[in-house]
């Protein structure tokens, strides 16, 4: 995807409560922008480090400006944004970008499903074969070379692999994409040390049908795009 306009660059001062975020400008002034992030956003916070974000007119924003990417202290680049990766996926399956979910004659965003009143990110469907219903998470924590998620315990992510695990019983195909937004990044696994529950119910969704898939991003602060498959340790 591009991004038009291309995003501003600043430098970050502090997050905080959460979805906000204070950076200073090159004109050296400060304001205040939307963090859409809701995690803790581990090892993605760098003071003084380059962050770029995008910019609103729509007049009943309270804060117009949507932080997007930062560079940690190494230069690597982060999307910050979680919302990016469900559009980066839909993208990627559009153009043939993931091979492994190819060839379904229709896409849907947002579609309830399951026994625990979710809704799945993206839903493939085509006559001829069973539907597929696919969670989406955005994967930025790296440490010591490894990509991991979640980075924070996430009950919600534990409920999502539940309801994957209930569409294989029931016939379909489920899946979980990470889409990795962190250059650094080139496996990913379950981080066992933040939410062992949740990397428990992963390895059990493995073995009970869920297919498991991660895709790197290329990102830049004038486009995005899904790049190609990296590996997953279960």
């Amino acid at each position: 995807m591009l991004f038009d306009p291309k995003f501003e660059q600043g430098t970050l001062i502090k997050r905080y409560k959460r979805f906000l975020a204070d950076i200073q400008l090159p004109d050296d002034s400060q304001i205040t922008i939307h963090c859409p992030n809701t995690g803790s956003m581990r090892h993605c916070l760098f003071p003084g480090e380059k962050v770029w974000y995008s910019t609103s007119d729509n007049p009943k924003r309270k804060y117009p400006n949507t932080w997007e990417q930062a560079h940690n202290d190494v230069g690597d680049i982060i999307g910050i944004n979680t919302g990016r990766a469900n559009e980066l996926a839909a993208e990627g399956i559009a153009q043939g970008v993931i091979s492994e979910l190819s060839g379904y004659a229709s896409l849907r965003r947002e579609v309830k499903y399951g026994s625990e009143n979710s809704r799945i990110d993206l839903l493939l469907e085509d006559e001829h074969r069973p539907n597929c219903y696919i969670e989406v998470k955005s994967c930025t924590l790296l440490e010591e070379g490894q990509g991991y998620f979640p980075d924070a315990v996430t009950t919600r992510g534990q409920k999502h692999l539940r309801e994957l695990m209930e569409m294989v019983r029931l016939g379909h195909r489920a899946v979980l994409l990470f889409v990795v937004q962190h250059s650094g990044i080139t496996s990913v696994t379950a981080a066992r040390h933040i939410d062992p529950d949740y990397a428990n119910l992963l390895q059990q969704a493995a073995q009970a049908g869920v297919e498991i898939l991660a895709y790197r991003a290329q990102l830049s602060p004038n486009s995005a795009f899904l790049a190609k498959s990296c590996p997953v340790k279960l």
